[in-house]
């Protein structure tokens, strides 16, 4: 008799652990997971929970797996349902009427640009290469602020859109200060806005020239001094979704998603503090401060930070405001695509606080002081 025939019961089969079949496990030792115990033995040895069922710790935490945005958004469709009457009610007060027009009007009117900029972005990240920046723009970063700033003219654009351009640009290696030249000068100098502007003052046609030239101005300016004053550590872009590797179909939408959902959460937060200024500004307040030089370029100026207007429309909330001077109103439309709610929001959310707090204030000042400049030498 061989070695191996002598192997004693419950030893196992040489090279193997465990009990032999048919031999019952001794007390205390459990069968290997998902194997039946032997007969006999009065246990049961549960298997491995299949893809789907609930994990061990029991439904509450395979709830809490499970809950997202889809669930969350049925439970306040359902909660609308059953309180529809309650809200129909609270939302028919004048004062809110108002704050809900302003809040939607602001997201139809920033959306589609939003949208634009967003499909760009994801264009300039998955099918241009970075050796085109570098032969696009100059090597010197002091010339190309003033190409990037004309570039804003070949791109019909809001402030929405050219957030997540600029943030894609300076992921494709484009240098900061030329990146954040395009990001003021876009939303100002394109043809739909020159446009909009032109009908909007149909008898003042230097407007068309003193905003075109106020904003250039204050892109190059921004720019120059972003080279001279601005640390690299101040910007910090949001993590994207790693693209190497992807397909450039899944690349392209996978950029898409992110920077849809990331921008359009901080727009969302710009449009409602919009809303709330206009309804808690009261407009004789206006009438006041049009009466005085100084104050009325101050006032407008502010005023485009809170309406938050987009840029293609600016142009007719300005020209209705006829008690004011066209120097005062073109501040408001030189301010108003570079600095207001809904944008600086957004350059929180696309390069961060550090960031914003710095470069809006900033950008705010070089704003109202080149665009005085420029409407006391053109009108």
């Amino acid at each position: 008799m061989t070695s191996a025939d002598q192997a004693t019961p419950g030893s196992g089969a040489p090279g193997t652990t465990g009990q032999a079949a048919g031999v019952d496990a001794p007390a205390g030792v459990d069968a290997p997971a998902g194997v039946d115990a032997p007969a006999g033995s009065g246990r049961t040895v549960p298997a491995p929970a299949a893809a789907g069922e609930s994990p061990a710790g029991g439904p509450g935490r395979w709830l809490r797996g499970r809950i997202g945005s889809v669930e969350v958004l049925a439970a306040l469709l359902v909660l609308l349902v059953a309180f529809r009457e309650p809200i129909a009610t609270a939302i028919s007060a004048p004062r809110l009427q108002t704050w809900t027009t302003v809040f939607v009007s602001v997201m139809v009117q920033a959306m589609p640009f939003l949208v634009f900029g967003v499909l760009l972005s994801a264009v300039i990240a998955v099918f241009v290469p970075r050796s085109f920046w570098a032969r696009a723009l100059p090597r010197h970063p002091a010339l190309a602020v003033p190409v990037a700033s004309a570039a804003g003219v070949v791109l019909p654009g809001c402030e929405c859109g050219s957030v997540p351009i600029a943030g894609s640009l300076i992921r494709r290696g484009v240098t900061p200060a030329a990146a954040l030249a395009f990001l003021l000068a876009a939303p100002a100098i394109n043809p739909i806005v020159l446009t909009a502007t032109a009908v909007a003052f149909p008898a003042n046609p230097e407007m068309v020239l003193g905003r075109g030239l106020a904003s250039l101005v204050v892109a190059m300016i921004m720019g120059w001094l972003w080279l001279r004053l601005g640390r690299t550590d101040w910007i910090r872009l949001p993590h994207r979704p790693d693209l190497d590797g992807l397909g450039r179909g899944a690349a392209f939408w996978s950029a898409v998603r992110h920077d849809v959902v990331h921008a359009g959460g901080f727009l969302v937060l710009g449009a409602m503090a919009a809303a709330s200024i206009n309804v808690l500004v009261p407009e004789r307040w206006l009438q006041t401060l049009a009466d005085d030089p100084v104050l009325s370029v101050l006032a407008l100026a502010v005023l485009a930070v809170l309406l938050s207007i987009c840029s293609e429309a600016d142009a007719f909330v300005a020209a209705s405001l006829s008690q004011f001077s066209l120097t005062s109103r073109l501040v408001f439309l030189v301010v108003g695509p570079m600095v207001d709610l809904k944008l600086v929001s957004m350059q929180v959310g696309a390069f961060g606080r550090r960031f914003a707090s710095r470069f809006a204030p900033a950008t705010f000042v070089v704003a109202v002081l080149v665009a005085v400049g420029v409407g006391t030498v053109v009108f």
